[in-house]
């Protein structure tokens, strides 16, 4: 485990995936992570590549061969190495390996980068492509927050407002975890997403297209809250475990295969091609 604080936060991330485990606001006295309570959900906030949610059959084809691999990549379930740490900022490395290059056939360097602002957590997710032809891949971020999170509050006292009116529509997930391809209408012209846990009891809010690059996890009875800054990512998910204490804001560079997907992984939607020698960056940050 490794701990890194200034004077407000304090975090805590493990080798395993690079994970974040815990945000404390040292100040206000709360973790705004979800505790990994194994008999809803056991991870906290796992770092999603070389894929973003379920392939078709659990496999993709790349140049005439098949490649099979798990939903959200392998990333969060490998150990992570310290590739650099001073007062502001942690660095985790995660390298290609002969097992790795069995399922997905590029190889890469992949950095996970925490830094820490007063009051703000910025996560960078930094990949080169050291290899001699065209990468492509996926990469998101899983991130729970615990709510409620004072004992005065319950679940349905949470809502997410977005930074822009919206008109925002949900792409439903499959038994099998894909996209299906009849979107369904979330938001009418509206900033405001009540939460309660029937929300998630088919899967994930799969959003796209959004006017919003930020959202805000607010009370209807305190004004403690968490804002959320996603512009550098096309996709946002929003999921909970059923009847879990937590929601999940999900910034996202791909999505899942959708039900009629041909499994080639040029042509998913969402992709990234990156180029020998160059490095894709993105962040999201939180402030509490």
């Amino acid at each position: 485990m490794f701990t890194f604080e200034n004077e407000v936060l304090r975090i805590v991330v493990r080798e395993k995936g690079a994970e974040l485990v815990r945000l404390f606001h040292k100040q206000h006295n709360i973790d705004y992570l979800w505790n990994g309570n194994p008999v809803f959900w056991g991870r906290h906030s796992p770092v999603l590549f070389p894929i973003v949610g379920a392939l078709k059959n659990d496999s993709f084809h790349y140049k005439g061969k098949t490649y099979r691999m798990g939903r959200h990549g392998f990333a969060r379930d490998m150990p992570f190495t310290l590739c650099a740490a001073d007062k502001s900022a942690l660095c985790l490395r995660l390298e290609s390996t002969p097992s790795t290059l069995e399922k997905f056939p590029f190889p890469f360097v992949f950095d996970l980068i925490y830094q820490l602002d007063a009051n703000e957590l910025t996560v960078t997710y930094q990949i080169e492509n050291p290899g001699r032809e065209e990468m492509y891949f996926s990469v998101g971020g899983h991130p729970a927050f615990k709510i409620p999170l004072t004992a005065d509050t319950v679940y349905d006292d949470y809502f997410l407002e977005f930074s822009e009116t919206e008109r925002a529509y949900r792409w439903p997930i499959s038994a099998a975890g894909l996209i299906e391809n009849r979107p369904e209408l979330l938001l009418d012209e509206s900033k405001i997403l009540p939460l309660s846990k029937p929300l998630f009891y088919r899967d994930a809010l799969v959003l796209k297209n959004l006017r919003s690059k930020m959202v805000r996890l607010r009370c209807t009875k305190h004004n403690q809250e968490l804002e959320f800054d996603f512009h550098e990512f096309p996709y946002l998910g929003i999921w909970a475990a059923r009847d879990a204490d937590f929601v999940c804001i999900e910034p996202w560079c791909g999505l899942a295969d959708s039900i009629d997907s041909d499994q080639q992984l040029k042509d998913k939607e969402g992709i990234i091609r990156l180029k020998p020698g160059q490095v894709f960056t993105r962040k999201w940050s939180c402030r509490v």
